[in-house]
C-alpha cells in the first residue's frame, strides 16, 4: 500500500493511505476549496478539485461542472514530487488533510512550509 508523508517542523508524519484530501478557506474570497489526491509511484496526482463560489483570480477553469453549488473540475496537472503548504499564521486557517477516515489540521499557526510526498519504499 502507498503511503504520504507530511513533514512539519523537522518531524515526519507516515499516514497509510493512498489517496487523500485537501481543504482549505481561500484567505480573501473566504470561498471554500476541496482538492482529492492519490499517492503513485510518479507522485502525488491531483485527481478533482472543487471551489464553492468563484472570486478575483479565482474563475472556475473551462470544463468546470456546478454540482450543488461547487465548481468541481479535474486540474491538468502533471504529477507532484511535492506539495508545500504555507504556513504564514496570517491567513485566519490552515488546512484540513482527510485519509482514511482520519482528519489532522495543519498550518493553522506561522511556522515553517509544510511538506507533502509519497513516502519512500523499503
Amino acid at each position: 500500500m502507498s503511503a504520504l508523508c507530511v513533514l512539519v517542523a523537522g518531524k515526519t508524519t507516515v499516514i497509510a493511505a493512498s489517496v487523500f484530501s485537501l481543504s482549505w478557506t481561500h484567505s480573501v474570497q473566504k470561498s471554500e476549496w476541496h482538492e482529492e489526491w492519490q499517492v503513485t509511484p510518479a507522485g502525488l496526482v491531483l485527481t478533482q478539485a472543487r471551489v464553492k463560489g468563484s472570486g478575483a483570480g479565482m474563475e472556475p477553469p473551462e470544463g468546470s461542472r456546478l454540482i450543488d453549488g461547487w465548481w468541481v473540475y479535474t486540474p491538468k496537472l502533471p504529477a507532484q514530487e511535492a506539495v508545500m503548504l504555507a504556513s504564514s499564521g496570517l491567513t485566519g486557517g490552515g488546512w484540513r488533510l482527510c485519509a482514511s477516515g482520519q482528519c489532522i489540521d495543519l498550518g493553522n499557526t506561522a511556522g515553517a512550509p509544510i511538506k507533502l510526498t509519497g513516502c519512500e519504499e523499503e
